[in-house]
């Protein structure tokens, strides 16, 4: 995209900016429910900045335009902005302000004759987020950046998504949609809620056993509802007879998608309505009718959602080692093939490699994410996306990380393996044992009841802090059955206040890493799921059973490193690995698995 096309995009911005009296004009990246990936249409960020990383908020004034983005991007970001004029800001480093600080700075230094109201869309805005700007005038009720792409006659804004919406039959799902909205009306009646109003697209996907493919990698549709005692009515665009019948066997109505905020403003008065302002836009908090008390809250689905019942914990088992089967298969090819010069392959040719051998894997429905084929410095961009300018050849040398995972009808898969290229320095293989030993030492985590994701990211970041190490994002994150990658509540992070409580079924991701620009990145991710480990007079515990079956690369070790307990935790899982999928290769393959392995 060309830079002298973005600054004059923000410069009609600015134009209309004026015509509205508008200060400070705010661009998420986000849809009209607060999804974490989003369609094309609602790139607006992409439009207006060239930045196409999944996370960041630009602000427009009259003096300057800032995009604030998390650790993952600050790479990518500084790359793709150069030359825009647009400042970076990384959010969470020393003296970045925060997005509300900056506007609120901004705004006290105008004079009392220029304007402050600030500007967004409200139907991308959370109220949460609008919360945390303060008190001030907003224009919210139009969407002039929309408008000007919407009139782009180079750069065609695409269609609004609408594709089909289809059936996940309860013998994948573990039980029915009318049974998940009995135990939803359950929650609402000890929360004296008479009304639980829903944006976020994968709690309804969950709640209906209904999927689609509005967003890219992530199976859910365009929607909304609203659910009483007595009712529950889907907004969404499908028209097809058969969702239509199969949402009246639920008892829930089918609405147009369009009629959603009509609906909400003519709410009866006297209701308690139950929303979560944290992914609820903002236009649609203000929507709710003041005659109307509100509960602001996580909606009772979210946790409902993260524990897997028997049914998707055995299907979730079963879809783990059909990819561990694609990727064993893929690892021994770039071992066996491509490391040793018989054949060449490049970024991109490897991604599509382990995709041709996912899609052999019956159940496999696609990518559950855009794939990470990182090789030697692309690896330390954290959310490095391959395309034809960067795309390069993998060398006999260094690291290859790939992050990739499917989805089948048997659940979701998130996999990250670093495979090294060729022979590798002292450093490169005490970097990546470091970040084994994290791996592994919080998988084997024992612990009570009642603890968060916070109380055991130190377990995966301590052998890379006794280097003077760290990485700039999470260890771990939530994962749905066959739906988003990302979900809360659960989580490792640093920080408490995104994470849940771990329970019996949750499925989250164990996922530390190294990276050290310009040279190489290191992250390795195993999927784990939480399950009972014994209860004693101090009260239940809990531990990780590793769903991923893949093997570690044995050439990237340093075994002077690793302790008793690390080699017995090592030669466990891969002793569990070497079981599960031996009888699923062939020859070849089988006796490349127990050499890696190191079987006996």
């Amino acid at each position: 995209m060309g830079k002298e096309a973005i600054k004059q995009r923000l410069q009609k911005l600015k134009v209309e900016m004026k015509q509205r009296d508008i200060a400070a004009y705010i661009i998420p990246m986000n849809d009209f429910h607060g999804s974490e990936y989003i369609g094309d249409y609602f790139k607006l960020i992409r439009y207006f900045s060239g930045f196409t990383g999944s996370a960041g908020t630009l602000v427009v004034t009259e003096e300057e335009t800032c995009l604030w983005t998390d650790g993952r991007y600050f790479v990518q970001a500084g790359v793709q902005l150069e030359g825009t004029g647009i400042v970076l800001q990384k959010m969470g480093e020393k003296n970045v302000p925060t997005i509300a600080e900056y506007v609120n700075s901004y705004l006290a230094k105008r004079s009392a004759e220029e304007s402050k109201t600030i500007g967004f869309d409200g139907r991308l805005v959370s109220g949460s987020f609008v919360k945390k700007l303060g008190d001030h005038t907003f224009f919210c009720e139009e969407d002039p950046a929309g408008k000007i792409w919407e009139e782009d006659e180079e750069d065609k804004r695409p269609d609004f998504p609408n594709k089909p919406v289809w059936i996940l039959k309860e013998e994948y799902a573990g039980q029915s949609a009318k049974s998940k909205l009995s135990l939803i009306r359950d929650d609402m009646k000890a929360k004296d809620a008479d009304c639980l109003v829903l944006s976020t697209l994968d709690d309804i996907a969950w709640l209906t056993n209904l999927r689609g493919n509005d967003i890219d990698y992530n199976p859910v549709f365009l929607s909304y509802m609203i659910i009483t005692a007595a009712d529950a009515f889907l907004y969404c665009k499908s028209e097809d007879p058969a969702i239509r019948d199969y949402l009246e066997s639920c008892g829930i109505d089918r609405k147009p998608y369009n009629n959603f905020y009509k609906d909400l403003s003519h709410m009866e008065a006297g209701r308690t309505v139950w929303v979560d302002d944290e992914s609820a836009a903002y236009r649609m908090m203000r929507c709710i009718p003041a005659q109307c008390e509100k509960i602001i809250g996580k909606n009772p689905v979210l946790l409902r959602k993260a524990v897997k019942n028997e049914t998707e914990t055995e299907h979730m088992r079963n879809a783990h080692q059909k990819d561990a089967v694609a990727v064993t298969k893929f690892l021994y090819w770039i071992k066996e093939k491509i490391c040793t010069g018989e054949e060449t392959a490049t970024e991109l040719s490897a991604a599509d490699k382990l995709e041709e051998l996912r899609q052999k894997q019956e159940g496999y429905l696609g990518p559950s994410f855009s794939p990470i084929a990182a090789y030697g410095p692309h690896g330390a961009i954290v959310h490095y996306s391959a395309d034809e300018d960067s795309d390069v050849k993998l060398e006999n040398s260094s690291f290859l990380l790939l992050d990739t995972g499917g989805h089948y009808l048997e659940g979701t898969t998130d996999i990250t393996r670093t495979i090294a290229m060729g022979a590798l320095t002292p450093e490169q293989k005490k970097h990546y044992t470091a970040v084994l030993q994290g791996n592994l030492r919080l998988m084997d985590a024992r612990f009570k009841k009642g603890l968060m994701g916070a109380n055991l990211d130190y377990l995966a970041r301590e052998p890379l802090y006794r280097m003077g190490l760290d990485y700039n994002h999470g260890t771990g994150h939530g994962v749905g059955y066959l739906l988003n990658v990302h979900e809360g509540p659960n989580g490792f992070r640093m920080r408490q206040e995104k994470e849940g409580v771990f329970e019996e079924g949750m499925i989250t991701s164990d996922e530390p890493g190294v990276y050290l620009e310009g040279q190489y990145g290191i992250r390795l991710e195993n999927l784990i799921l939480c399950v009972k480990d014994g209860e004693t007079q101090y009260g239940q515990f809990l531990k990780f059973e590793p769903l991923t079956l893949v093997p570690f690369d044995a050439d990237a070790i340093d075994e002077t490193m690793l302790t008793e307990n690390d080699k017995k935790l090592l030669a466990a899982y891969h002793q569990r690995v070497y079981e599960a999928l031996a009888d699923k290769l062939d020859e070849e393959e089988r006796r490349w698995l127990k050499t890696t392995t190191g079987v006996k």
